[in-house]
C-alpha cells in the first residue's frame, strides 16, 4: 500500500500532469494551484530500491531531499509503535546530520479530502546554505515526554504550501 503513495508523491514532485489533476481534484483553488506550480520547477525523483531508510530523493540544480513516506487511517504516527520506524527515523537524522541535507517526512492521511498531505522534518540540528530557510520554516517531528517521536499531521505544512514555498524560494 505504501508503494501508491510513494508513487503518488513521485508524480506531484516530478509534475507528472495526469497525477496532479488526479489528487487535486477535492482541493480547493488555492491548494490546486499551489501544486500545479511544481510545473515551473519540477525534480527529479528517484525511488529507493529495497529498505534503504528513505524512499524518495527528489533532486533539482539547488536541492536534493531524501524523503521517507508514511501513510495511515490515523492523524498521529507513532514511532515508538514500530522499533523499524524508531531505527529508520535516527539512521535518516544520523545520515542527514552527516552530509548536510534536510530530511523531509511525507504524511499521506489517508480518505482526506482536499491536500491529504503534510511535510515534516527531522531535528538535525544547524543546516547551512539555502537549506536553511527551508529547514526553520518546516514543522520538526516532535518527541513526546518519554522521548519518542510522533508526526501529528495536523502540525505538518501542507504540501501544496511546501511547493508554492520552493518555487518561490527559487525564482
Amino acid at each position: 500500500m505504501g508503494r501508491i503513495f510513494e508513487r503518488e508523491l513521485k508524480g506531484i514532485l516530478s509534475a507528472d500532469e495526469n497525477m496532479l489533476t488526479r489528487i487535486t481534484k477535492t482541493c480547493d483553488d488555492d491548494e490546486r494551484d499551489s501544486y500545479f506550480r511544481i510545473r515551473e520547477r519540477p525534480f527529479m525523483v528517484i525511488r529507493g530500491a529495497g529498505s534503504l531508510g528513505v524512499d524518495l530523493v527528489a533532486i533539482r540544480s539547488d536541492l536534493s531531499l531524501p524523503i521517507e513516506v508514511k501513510s495511515s487511517v490515523s492523524d498521529v504516527l507513532r514511532f515508538s509503535r514500530s522499533e523499524k520506524l524508531a531505527v529508520q527515523a535516527q539512521e535518516m537524522m544520523d545520515g542527514c546530520r552527516r552530509v548536510g541535507l534536510m530530511p523531509i517526512y511525507a504524511y499521506r492521511f489517508k480518505r482526506h479530502r482536499g491536500d491529504a498531505w503534510r511535510v515534516f522534518t527531522l531535528d538535525v540540528g544547524p543546516i547551512n546554505g539555502r537549506l536553511r530557510v527551508v529547514y526553520q520554516r518546516l514543522p520538526k517531528i516532535t518527541p513526546s515526554r518519554d522521548g519518542n517521536l510522533i508526526m501529528r499531521w495536523n502540525d505538518g505544512m501542507p504540501l501544496s504550501k511546501f511547493i508554492d514555498y520552493l518555487v518561490t524560494l527559487s525564482s
